[in-house]
């Protein structure tokens, strides 16, 4: 399990960046950053190297940041590999919330960032089929 932030943003013109700057002036690196939005507002869902820093720094700002848990996948990179560990979900029957990319660089792997809807079978059906979740440290997060 990795600790995400999820910060709540108003659908306004430069709020991800004000949010992507605060960072910054911090020192803290974004490792993974997806967006979902409605017509009103916006959820900002970032892997950071500093999680208690960045939550800190973007409270210090007046956001509404919170810290939940996700998966990090190792999907195999190649035609193919993200459909395959999808499939494997789907017939766990385990629901994906939501989920985005991580680029990482220098390995063999790609990475999915995955919100689960059950949490305990999803890493034994993983191990189960030799697909590991990713430690955050291994990311450079803590």
């Amino acid at each position: 399990m990795v600790r995400q932030l999820s910060v709540f943003i108003q659908n306004k013109s430069g709020k991800i960046a004000s949010v992507t700057r605060t960072l910054y002036q911090n020192g803290i690196d974004i490792r993974a950053l997806s967006v979902a939005d409605t017509a009103d507002f916006g959820i900002l869902r970032m892997l950071v190297s500093d999680v208690e820093k960045a939550r800190t720094a973007l409270a210090n700002e007046n956001c509404i940041v919170s810290v939940n848990e996700v998966d990090v996948v190792a999907v195999p990179d190649r035609p193919g590999g993200t459909a395959e560990v999808l499939q494997i979900l789907a017939d766990a029957n385990i629901d994906i919330e939501y989920m985005y990319s991580l680029i990482d660089r220098g390995t063999s792997d790609a990475y999915m960032v995955f919100r689960l809807s059950d949490e305990a079978n999803t890493n034994n059906v993983l191990e189960e089929l030799g697909l590991k979740t990713v430690p955050g440290k291994m990311l450079g997060l803590n």
